[in-house]
């Protein structure tokens, strides 16, 4: 059934929709009475949020999209074009996890990282920004990591990936801000989600340390996407949603050479318990 999605709250649209913090994305801007363009390369996931999203009371329709190919992000912004009138809201929140040390990571581990979380970014901000300004107005929100901060070891593609994300954020705030587009960038830390369904890397210890981490997190996807949803509203442009690493990035601004000695020293106990 095609629902009416001409009249309504604020049209939005999230890559990376059918799981983890998309789909909690999703539910926060539902219960604002958005209208949502929800994007996902897992179908049955992407066809669950739907069913919740509705459930809330907000329309939504789905389209299965990879962000490696700009043909079907084109293609997403034209049905958001046809189906919603334009775009309020993107948010570019599809992404892929990793691990491994650099002299284990294959340079195809290398091009897979950087084509989905940093090229999957930069191409959905090159299908919708001409839509944002035509219209004058809009909002970019890209979903980096606080990897892209802090640069832990083991994990090298995933902090440049992450980084990169970081930068072109910066860039399109000083070029879009002029023209009436809001841009911001959120690094979280390690939170409980489903990243590690997509981790790919040679070194199973880092998929098991991750997944420590990711369990023993003290919020939850729901909790970061309410930061998200508020703090952007409020104009925030880096979005730290977690204490400690909004602590730590305090830390490395104020003295960084802190933060890499420690970095140099947790490399070292890694490898201690690990070969090379």
């Amino acid at each position: 059934m095609q629902v009416n999605m001409h009249s309504g709250g604020q049209r939005v649209v999230i890559t990376g929709a059918g799981s983890g913090l998309g789909r909690e994305l999703a539910l926060r801007y539902a219960k604002a009475g958005a209208r949502l363009a929800l994007a996902d390369v897992q179908e049955k996931g992407l066809a669950e949020t739907q069913t919740m999203v509705e459930a809330a009371g907000a329309a939504a329709f789905v389209q299965r999209c990879d962000v490696r190919d700009f043909s079907q992000l084109a293609a997403l912004a034209q049905t958001c074009i046809e189906r919603m009138d334009g775009i309020d809201v993107l948010i570019n929140n599809a992404g892929v996890s990793s691990g491994g040390y650099f002299w284990d990571l294959s340079l195809e581990d290398w091009e897979w990282q950087i084509s989905v979380n940093l090229m999957g970014v930069v191409k959905g901000c090159k299908a919708f920004i001409p839509h944002m300004l035509g219209q004058g107005a809009g909002r970019i929100i890209n979903i980096a990591s606080m990897a892209a901060l802090m640069q832990a070891p083991g994990m090298s593609n995933y902090n440049v990936a992450k980084a990169g994300v970081v930068a072109l954020s910066e860039s399109l705030l000083a070029e879009l801000t002029p023209l009436g587009i809001k841009v911001h960038v959120v690094c979280p830390s390690f939170f409980q989600t489903n990243l590690l369904d997509s981790f790919r890397g040679p070194d199973q210890a880092s998929k098991e340390q991750i997944a420590k981490l990711l369990e023993n997190s003290p919020i939850s996807a729901a909790d970061v996407a309410e930061i998200i949803f508020s703090r952007s509203q409020a104009g925030d442009f880096m979005i730290l949603p977690h204490e400690r690493g909004a602590q730590a990035w305090e830390l490395k601004k104020a003295n960084p050479q802190v933060i890499y000695d420690e970095m140099v020293h947790l490399a070292g106990k890694q490898l201690g318990q690990s070969s090379i």
